[in-house]
């Protein structure tokens, strides 16, 4: 078997115990907890039923909620020498037709053979029926009379994770991700996190359908026999301070978000009754998944050092999925490190320049070195290599590397001839540490100057009535001499005349002093209808089509 699916095993077979360690679930109204062992048995009748329904080799994919099914589901795919799919989950507002449209192409991308559908989903099962889609009830497949005695063999090289992308599933995409990848990342991530399987506990309410949620906080805890609580994104979403609570409740030592979580809860731990919480344990709080706002880190902080909170706790980091998860992290045991540069200098030449009494600064936070077994390189448009603070883009190579993606077109490779993978993200290193500027197809170009939609979006947020992380900056006339961007926003104010107008004009206002360009309108939408992809990340692209068209002005060369 693969030295992955080695590790699990060896891991669940020491946690049989009285008292051993393992996954809960079911929080917050019925909390159930299974020990690593019996997630295995579980995984190993699941994997009987599979071996039974397709070939070894074959993909499957898990359309379920519940952590506590889905952790054996895809075990037990693994121990089966089978690689696994997390489908997309449909919410209350998903049309369910288009849904079931979609979801047809990516199983045709992947190849997958069979559906495991699990709680809350089992509804779906006509659904699935009438569009001839193969599934099998999870619970059932978990109670099959026999148990798998032996994993199927699988080499390194075999695909253990078909992580679906973040884009539109109607053009689906999904990162391969080889058994031997996911050893070298979760080695890695294990290793420079410090993680100790006796005494840390992982509190999570991540989306397992996405890279940080499934291989993150799952698949590391339950690959070395670290105890894990996870609830689901909707209980955090209901309900925030939930998560402060669960850790508090279990002794969280490790714990991961994207940043919008942060900045969310800080909000609401500030109003928080003193001693609501303790968060004294919490040592490893994990910063990814999208651009780390600096702000919002020190709100967080501050607002948990009443409840013990340590200064340090914070560790932002920066991956993607085509590294399977982890690209760096910042040094443990110490404060974030910001490094604040001129903004003009930045924009017009490219270089990250110590700020030195500029008149306009951006601030980034210090994202740490490569992760063992992996490179990172910055270069330009020529592919030539760039020297320290100078602004480029980001390539990657190593271990933890996908070797290429599956897409409707057929395998797509993802590195080139010398294993470079290039991440789509503009950066520069400084002192071996990688700094994030932001997406290169995002980026709008105005006057000569390059400017990045997040700084547009924090100046945004920072406009009382604007919802928090709902703000989307969107190139408008892109790739032409006048091109110009639009801000569009989530508020309650939507739909009345005299709010709108002033919030229009306030955010007009603070993005101008912020970043030295007007937009070219304010648009305002009320809650919930700014586009995101699955995993909750803003589709600036789809935004711009709720942008109202307008004549544009003679483009006079």
């Amino acid at each position: 078997m693969s030295r992955f699916v080695d590790r699990i095993v060896t891991s669940a077979r020491a946690c049989g115990g009285a008292g051993s360690r393992g996954l809960v679930t079911g929080e917050p109204r019925a909390a159930r907890r299974g020990t690593w062992a019996e997630v295995h048995e579980e995984a190993r009748h699941i994997a009987a039923a599979l071996r039974e329904s397709v070939r070894p080799g074959a993909a499957v994919a898990v359309l379920a909620a519940d952590p506590g099914l889905i952790a054996p589901a895809v075990q037990g795919g693994w121990l089966a020498g089978n690689s696994v799919t997390m489908l997309h989950q449909p919410t209350p507002r998903t049309d369910l037709a288009r849904w079931a449209q979609d979801t047809v192409r990516v199983l045709g991308v992947v190849d997958a053979e069979l559906v495991l559908l699990g709680s809350p989903f089992e509804p779906l099962a006509d659904l699935l029926r009438s569009h001839d889609i193969r599934y099998r009830d999870l619970a059932e497949l978990a109670a099959h009379p026999d148990s798998l005695d032996e994993p199927v063999p699988t080499g390194e090289a075999s695909t253990a994770l078909l992580q679906l992308t973040s884009g539109s599933t109607a053009d689906p995409k999904a990162v391969r991700i080889t058994h031997g990848n996911l050893h070298a990342n979760t080695t890695a991530m294990v290793d420079s996190a410090r993680l100790d399987p006796v005494r840390d506990v992982a509190v999570s309410w991540l989306p397992l359908f996405h890279d940080m949620g499934l291989v993150g906080t799952l698949v590391v805890p339950m690959s070395i026999g670290m105890e894990a609580v996870q609830v689901t994104p909707t209980d955090f979403l209901t309900a925030p301070l939930l998560w402060p609570k669960l850790i508090s409740r279990y002794g969280g030592t490790v714990t991961a978000a994207p940043n919008f979580a942060y900045a969310v809860t800080a909000r609401r731990m500030a109003n928080a009754e003193d001693g609501a919480f303790d968060l004294s344990g919490l040592r490893f709080a994990l910063n990814g998944a999208e651009p780390v706002d600096t702000t919002a880190v020190r709100a967080f902080t501050e607002a948990g050092a009443r409840f013990g909170l340590r200064e340090t706790a914070m560790v932002c980091a920066y991956g993607m999925a085509e590294a399977t998860l982890a690209v760096s992290f910042a040094a443990l045991d110490r404060p974030v490190r910001v490094d604040t540069v001129s903004a003009e200098v930045l924009e017009r030449h490219h270089r990250a320049e110590p700020a030195a009494g500029a008149e306009r600064t951006r601030s980034f936070a210090l994202l740490g070195g490569a992760l063992p077994g992996l490179e990172i390189q910055v270069v330009d448009d020529a592919g030539i290599e760039l020297g320290e603070r100078e602004v480029g883009m980001l390539r990657i190579r190593g271990a933890a590397v996908t070797p290429g993606y599956l897409t409707a077109d057929g395998p797509v490779a993802a590195q080139d001839a010398d294993g470079w993978l290039d991440t789509g993200d503009d950066g520069y290193l400084t002192g071996g540490e990688v700094v994030i500027c932001g997406r290169r197809k995002d980026v709008i170009i105005m006057g000569g100057r390059n400017i990045y939609p997040v700084d547009i979006e924090r100046a945004a947020c920072e406009v009382g009535g604007v919802r928090a992380g709902n703000a989307a900056a969107v190139r408008l006339d892109a790739d032409t001499r006048r091109e110009r961007f639009a801000v569009v926003l989530e508020s309650t104010a939507a739909g009345t005349a005299d709010e709108e107008k002033s919030l229009r004009n306030a955010v007009t206002a603070k993005v101008t002093r912020a970043v030295g360009a007007r937009p070219a309108t304010v648009v305002v939408l009320p809650p919930g209808a700014l586009p995101k992809t699955p995993s909750g990340k803003l589709k600036r692209a789809a935004t711009a089509s709720l942008v109202p068209t307008e004549k544009p002005a003679p483009d006079l060369r």
